[in-house]
């Protein structure tokens, strides 16, 4: 029986394999392990393709988006609107900054941050407001912006699903003071482990981003401030400087494969379309159904892996028991959204087989 993986790590590594291989060993052979060219190499190309001033590597996405609220020195206590149906490294992050985060409900659409909730959420603590572009879908930041400008709001994109992804010329992570990145190794374009970045045009807000990252250093022993240890590896570098050249051809075939996916499923199943082809990368492929559960079983015995994300809306997360925000519409998606198999290899054949089988699976549960 075939298997259909929700990502395909291993085609890449087909595709790339002596390339990627290369570039890894001549990070060993040249022993510069911790900083160094092939970092700074990475982070002008990407911040050139992305069309930003500055690209700043991190350990890790999460770790972008806490350097990011610390470097921008906010009071303590200072609240950040962060939406429910995310992973819970967004609001980790806030919290691990000392922050304050306070939950706004998503679009019943898209799932996207919800403009309307966060108005209701904003308080005279609110200072930042941290727009994710979920599923690789990018977010409608014109009025996001207007509203961050008419209350004093700093922005934060959450850009990690979303590398590629463009509306209006402007990139994914380019459109608020900050743009945040993970490259964990099934991101559209990932790393060999955990990587990430920050994206500014803002040089002030860079350098103190550089100099917190390094635990707080300027030269070798003059700490300036207090930091952290949260430098991109140069292996992670070297990686993400071969598979960079490759994102838009990947992100095109990424589309393709959603175009499939809307001609061969049920429309009933189908939640959103942008309206902007370049607005979505397809960093996941989800589908809606009161039926997700019984679905994602059937699926996992024909061979087809699926994944759920995310099944629990972060106020009811029990990190955040005391959260008070109350976020139907990301409750709803919580118990409703199944992601199906979505990377850069697959066939039309492949999502032919799969949406036949989804829609077989539909039909034995309703019959």
């Amino acid at each position: 029986m075939k298997q259909y993986p929700l990502v395909d790590l291993a085609a890449i590594q087909d595709e790339l394999g002596d390339e990627l291989e290369t570039a890894v060993l001549e990070v060993v052979r040249g022993q510069r392990f911790i900083g160094g060219e092939r970092v700074a190499e990475f982070e002008r190309a990407f911040a050139d393709y992305l069309g930003a001033m500055h690209a700043i590597g991190v350990a890790n996405g999460t770790d972008a988006i806490e350097l990011s609220l610390k470097a921008l020195n906010l009071a303590p206590g200072a609240e950040a609107l962060v939406p429910a149906n995310t992973f819970i490294a967004t609001a980790e992050a806030v919290v691990a900054a000392g922050l304050v985060p306070r939950f706004v409900d998503v679009d019943a659409n898209s799932g996207l941050i919800d403009l309307a909730s966060c108005k209701e959420r904003l308080s005279d603590r609110t200072q930042v407001v941290i727009p994710v572009h979920l599923y690789g879908r990018m977010a409608d930041m014109d009025e996001l912006m207007q509203f961050a400008e008419s209350f004093g709001l700093v922005v934060i994109e959450d850009a990690a699903q979303a590398h590629g992804a463009r509306r209006k010329g402007q990139s994914a992570g380019t459109v608020g003071r900050v743009g945040c990145f993970s490259f964990y190794p099934g991101k559209n374009l990932g790393a060999f482990g955990d990587a990430g970045a920050v994206v500014t045009d803002d040089k002030e807000l860079a350098d103190r981003i550089r100099l917190m990252r390094d635990h707080g250093r300027r030269g070798r022993n003059n700490h300036v401030v207090v930091g952290v240890n949260s430098r991109l590896d140069p292996i992670q570098a070297a990686v993400l400087s071969v598979k960079l050249p490759h994102l838009e051809r990947w992100n095109i075939q990424r589309r393709q494969a959603a175009k499939w996916y809307r001609q061969a499923l049920p429309a009933e199943l189908l939640d959103y379309a942008s309206n902007e082809p370049e607005a979505d990368v397809h960093h996941l492929f989800p589908v809606i159904t009161e039926r997700r559960d019984v679905l994602a079983e059937t699926l996992a015995k024909a061979g087809i892996q699926t994944g759920i994300h995310y099944e629990q809306p972060l106020p009811r997360a029990p990190a955040f028991s005391d959260a008070r925000d109350h976020c139907p519409v990301a409750e709803r998606r919580a118990r409703l959204q199944l992601s199906l198999p979505m990377h850069p290899h697959l066939t039309q054949e492949d999502v032919r087989e799969i949406a036949g089988t989804v829609t077989a699976a539909l039909s034995m549960v309703t019959a």
